[in-house]
Formats: structure tokens, sequence, C-alpha cells
């Protein structure tokens, strides 16, 4: 894997001076998380995807969860104390993180929203986010991505 730019993502971690590793692949919009976990030569267990909800409230909230699964939208709405939450529209994705769909990640938003990352990150060691760009991914440890954005584990799958 080749050495590229830096994304915000790897500004903001080397601001907080966390060390991370990064990765890219060659994109393909039709690839999905578990194919980009194999091109990473990681388990999927270990490789996350990011996604941005809004509740009936009008909060917006962010969870990360492995990229073989499927967010539950009950246990999300539990989790952050919400009685209902749904998926945001893809159009509203950039404007409200300041990422594109296949880019988004728990690190560097706009603003700061509450974060949930589903529990079975804290039994990794070492777990794979978006690294703020599609084609890149950032490599840290469980713990550092957790309190480098507050970020709360929760039964989310």
């Amino acid at each position: 894997m080749k050495k590229e730019e830096k994304t915000n993502v790897m500004r903001v971690l080397e601001a907080k001076k966390i060390p991370y590793e990064s990765h890219s692949y060659k994109p393909d919009p039709t690839m999905t998380g578990e194919e980009i976990a194999a091109l990473l030569g990681e388990d999927a267990e270990k490789v996350f995807k990011t996604l941005v909800t809004q509740a009936k409230s009008g909060a917006y909230y962010v969870f990360v969860i492995p990229v073989k699964e499927e967010l539950d939208l009950k246990k999300a709405a539990k989790a952050a104390g919400e009685k209902a939450i749904s998926m945001i529209k893809q159009k509203e994705l950039l404007p409200l993180t300041g990422y594109v769909h296949g880019g988004c990640s728990p690190i560097g938003m706009k603003k700061p929203f509450p974060i949930f990352i589903h529990e079975t990150a804290t039994s990794q060691e070492r777990v794979f986010v978006s690294a703020g760009k599609v084609g890149f991914q950032i490599e840290l440890s469980s713990a550092d991505l957790l309190s480098v954005a507050s970020i709360k584990a929760a039964d989310l799958v």
C-alpha cells in the first residue's frame, strides 16, 4: 500500500499525538465493506463503517459498526436515549459532516455529534475506520479511537 496525502482525519490524529497507520486501496463504488476488509487483508470484524442518523427529536447521532453488520435502528435509538432514529439521506451527509458517502469517518466531522460504536470494537486490539476519503482507511488502537472522538460503546446490531 502506497503512502498517500494527509486527510483531515490524519491531521486530527497527529494533532492529538495518536499513533495510526494509513492504508489506501483503489476505490470502486460497487465494493462492499467486506471486500474492502479483504483488500486490507483484515478480518471484517475489525473494519468499521460510519453511519449518520437523525432522531425524531431532530438530533443527529453517529454509529460505527462492523462493515458486515446492519445497524439495528431500535438498539441505536435506545443507546442514544431516543424514541426513534432513521438514516439520513445520502445528499445530507456532506453538508452535515464534511464527508462523502463511502468516506465518512467518526473522526474530524464538521460538528461534534454523539458517537456510538458497536461493543465488539472494545474487544479488538486494533480497528480500521475511514480516513475521511473514499479509498483511504486508518488503523489505530480501539482505545485511541474511543478516546479521540468521545465514543461510547453499545450493542448496535
